[in-house]
């Protein structure tokens, strides 16, 4: 990529969310770089609107692009957030076979993450599952050390300080209208929150607008199936809900993350238990795929009794009355209903880079999915 006086940046990067603000802040130190961003702030989307687990690789497919940014961004992330005074707590994880579970099924979730060379994963004793989680009835459980959360909100705002510090500018409530290739790169329509259109041009373009990005694809004139030479584009949009645990005596009642066996006729890995910075307690994500024309973040209590028997599995005690609606978040995935799980996809073309199906583990790997992008181009 070289720079064109005749450009009004170097690289657009459309979507300020961890990923694309993790890109601006890798290329701006050595391009000029324009962010737009249809939301008013940063990371409204999908990197507010999840457990805030910072990932250690366990169950990704071997050479994926999910699992050797996982594997890399784990590290990174650590020490970024020690870096910038970004809220976070490596908590750890226990992976717990309960009763009705195969017995197998533990060692094959181990054997997984040995083949990914996941840092530190282990088998213990059901006496030290009991003893780290004595809530919980494991009968036999893994324990990932690597395993934390993050103040996801602030992770952005740290990447975004970053960018700016290093000379990317941010257009906020501009939502891209229209893109097309010149000469010398692309330009780019923009309309903001008043209706004014703003005319952007630029060598290169970052398309990392989460759920918006196969709408900039299409504009482009990449057909989203995909075809000869190009990847599919079009994303599938899943809902997962949460609730949080807000009886007195759950207080404290686990440490560490909770998750169960990941079960075959479920897609995703289940409904387990997670906890915020302030040690707050919550269940989800569940999963379920969502048709509606927007994005509707609003809880309520439909999915209680779904919730409340998935609860019990890790904490016997629960009651109905122990829980309430918590956040709604969306996933953007490559694959459908009933498919198997697709990989990132990271897709670079004449100076478009188009990132496709950037759910978890993207927020874990988007400081070395920056340095993929700045790679590319």
């Amino acid at each position: 990529m070289t720079s064109n006086a005749a450009r009004d940046a170097d690289v657009v990067v459309v979507g300020a969310g961890a990923v694309g603000l993790a890109i601006a802040a890798q290329l701006a130190s050595t391009h000029s770089v324009v962010v737009l961003e249809r939301h008013e702030p940063y990371a409204r989307e999908t990197t507010s609107h999840n457990s805030g687990v910072i990932h250690a690789g366990i169950y990704y497919r071997t050479g994926s692009l999910k699992h050797r940014l996982c594997i890399e961004g784990n590290p990174m992330l650590y020490a970024w957030c020690e870096a910038h005074g970004v809220g976070h707590r490596r908590v750890g994880k226990l992976i717990v076979a309960l009763d009705g579970d195969e017995p197998d099924a533990l060692d094959a979730v181990l054997a997984q993450a040995q083949a990914n060379e996941v840092v530190g994963i282990h088998p213990i004793t059901v006496e030290k599952a009991h003893a780290l989680e004595p809530n919980v009835p494991a009968t036999a459980a893994l324990y990932s050390p690597n395993t934390g959360i993050v103040d996801q909100v602030g992770y952005a705002r740290s990447l975004e300080s970053a960018a700016r510090e290093a000379g990317a500018l941010f257009a906020y409530r501009h939502e891209v209208t229209g893109v097309t290739r010149d000469f010398a790169g692309f330009v780019i329509e923009a309309r903001d929150a008043d209706g004014n259109t703003t005319t952007l041009r630029t060598s290169a373009l970052v398309n990392s607008a989460g759920h918006g990005a196969p709408a900039i694809a299409a504009a482009l004139g990449y057909p989203l199936d995909g075809g000869e030479g190009l990847p599919a584009l079009r994303q599938h949009v899943n809902r997962g809900a949460y609730y949080d645990v807000v009886g007195a005596r759950f207080t404290r009642a686990v440490s560490h993350l909770v998750y169960p066996l990941p079960r075959p006729q479920l897609e995703g890995l289940g409904v387990h238990l997670t906890l915020d910075l302030d040690g707050a307690l919550r269940l989800g994500p569940d999963t379920a795929w969502w048709d509606g024309a927007a994005l509707d973040y609003r809880s309520d209590a439909t999915r209680q009794a779904e919730f409340l028997e998935a609860g019990r599995r890790l904490l016997p005690e629960l009651e109905a009355d122990d829980l309430a609606p918590g956040q709604v978040g969306y996933r953007p995935k490559l694959s459908g209903p009933g498919e198997p799980e697709a990989d990132f996809l990271l897709w670079h073309d004449r100076g478009y880079v188009h990132l496709g199906g950037i759910e978890s583990p993207g927020l874990t790997a988007s400081l070395p999915l920056a340095r993929e992008v700045a790679a590319l181009l």
